[in-house]
């Protein structure tokens, strides 16, 4: 099997060590059986690859359910965590409200 970029950061400097491909990037390793199942790449709204850890900022102004404090233009919210099989959304916490779950077309990556 063929495989020419990296599941995690998509770019194509990788190389086979064995049974595992290794990106020299980011320095992700995964099977090829892997790259198939875990081809879902999350972007921000620019086209820029979200990765778990990333640092975002909010790019207009947001209201939030539950909440009378509204996410403002230019809000950074850090250490984000992917969201299972769905690529539209992210899990973060900003200063003033935790538990946030933003759709990626609102978001851009710092």
């Amino acid at each position: 099997m063929s495989v020419t970029s990296c599941p995690q950061c998509s770019l194509e400097n990788v190389y086979a060590d064995g049974a595992l491909w290794i990106c020299a990037d980011c320095g992700h390793e995964w099977t090829a059986g892997e790259a198939a199942e875990s081809s879902l790449v999350v972007r921000d709204s620019n086209g820029n690859v979200l990765v778990a850890g990333d640092t975002v900022t909010v790019i207009k102004d947001l209201k939030v359910k539950g909440s009378s404090i509204p996410l403002k233009q230019g809000t950074v919210i850090r250490n984000i965590r992917l969201v299972e099989d769905d690529a539209e959304h992210i899990e973060g916490n900003s200063e003033k409200i935790k538990g946030l779950v933003l759709k990626t077309c609102f978001l851009r990556k710092a």
